[in-house]
Parts: structure tokens; sequence; C-alpha cells
């Protein structure tokens, strides 16, 4: 088992060309987002691991900043996802009985409130702008999840440029989408588990040293 912090700006192929032969990722993280990222060793190892995700027995963390006040402190969301017709770069949520699109799959996340901003806009304008900084669990692995899902409640990832709002404000310095791997507990082959956590890398933490900052102002 091989768990490395994946940076921001590096998708999946490129990192596959990184490792060493016979070694692959576990799992998917958009180019955009920096985190944990789980590495099997041998084809064995990728087996095992891949079926741990799919019974769902692999634990994950995620710190996003989505735009907006989200007003529960906690909550679970759950919805049908699946390929956007018209654009087969998105995932959309869909409603129980639409008929549009192809292959819909459940999506369940869980999140919880860890803190909240008002911010100003990186703009000269003295209008403001709510922020709200969460941990989501993810209890299944579809693509752009947390991104997709947070957007169909009207909350999407500050920063996100395909699932946000059209000329939606970024807070200052952010120049991705807000989303980092910031934690997994992984079974292991001989019947343990492994924990592994990552801190929010230096880009991020500036953004949410800036919104203090504007907070207090």
């Amino acid at each position: 088992m091989l768990v490395v912090e994946k940076p921001e700006g590096l998708d999946i192929a490129e990192f596959q060309k990184l490792l060493k032969e016979g070694y692959a990722p576990s799992h998917r993280l958009d180019k955009e987002t920096s985190g944990l990222l789980l590495v099997a060793k041998t084809p064995e190892a990728l087996d095992f691991f891949h079926q741990q995700f799919k019974e769902r027995k692999v634990e994950k963390k995620y710190l996003c900043l989505a735009v907006g006040n989200i007003q529960e402190n906690e909550g679970k969301v759950e919805t049908l996802l699946g390929r956007a017709p018209g654009d087969r770069r998105k995932q959309k949520v869909f409603l129980p009985g639409e008929t549009a699109g192809g292959e819909k799959r459940e999506a369940v996340s869980e999140y919880r409130v860890l803190e909240r901003f008002k911010a100003r806009l990186d703009s000269p304008s003295s209008a403001r702008r709510d922020y709200t900084l969460l941990e989501v669990s993810p209890k299944t692995g579809r693509k752009h999840q947390i991104r997709a899902q947070f957007a169909s409640l009207h909350h999407p990832l500050a920063g996100d440029k395909l699932y946000g709002f059209k000329n939606q404000p970024t807070p200052a310095g952010l120049k991705r989408h807000f989303l980092h791997a910031s934690y997994l507990k992984i079974p292991t082959p001989q019947g343990g588990s492994k924990e592994f956590i990552s801190e929010l890398p230096e880009d991020l933490q500036k953004v949410i040293e800036t919104l203090h900052h504007a907070n207090q102002n």
C-alpha cells in the first residue's frame, strides 16, 4: 500500500506515468483536486482495494469551500447522478423518475460545517459574499460527486468553473476549485486498517486566512 499527496493540476493519466511499473492508482481525483490518493503496488492489491471501495469500506473525507451560507450544521445529500445531457464533461443530479440522460446511479454524501465566512468579493465593489467550509464524507464514489451535488443545492464549490454559477465571484487568491482529499481510512489485506490525514495545501490555506481577515473587517 502506498498513499501519496497528489498536487492540484496533475491528472490521473499524468500521475500514472510517474509511478513505478506495476503500480496503479486505486481510485481517482479530479485534476484540480489535491490530497490523498491510494496506490496499489501489485495487481492483487489493486483488486483488493477496488473491492473495498465497491463495498464502501474505505472511509474518505474532503475539505471544501462552498458558496453561500449552508444553514444546517450537518446533513446528508442523497441523489441520483448521471452524465449531463448535452455536456459530456459534467455530471447532473436527476430527480426520481426523470427519463432524460443515460444511466443514473445512487450518490450519497454526508457533511458537517466547520466554519462560515462573510467576505468582501475580489472586486472594487463593497458587496459581500457568504462561504461555508465543509468536511464532506462521500459514501459512494461517483464522478464529480461532491461538486455536482452541492451545485444542485445552489452551493457550488468556490472556484469551480464547470459547476459554478455564471459570473460566480471567487475568494481572493483562489485559482482552482476548493476541494482537498484530507482523510483516508483503508482496510488492509491482513484484516486491520490504516488511517491517513492531509492538511490543506498552502494555496487553500491562504484562501482561508484571507477569509478570516475579511471576516474581521
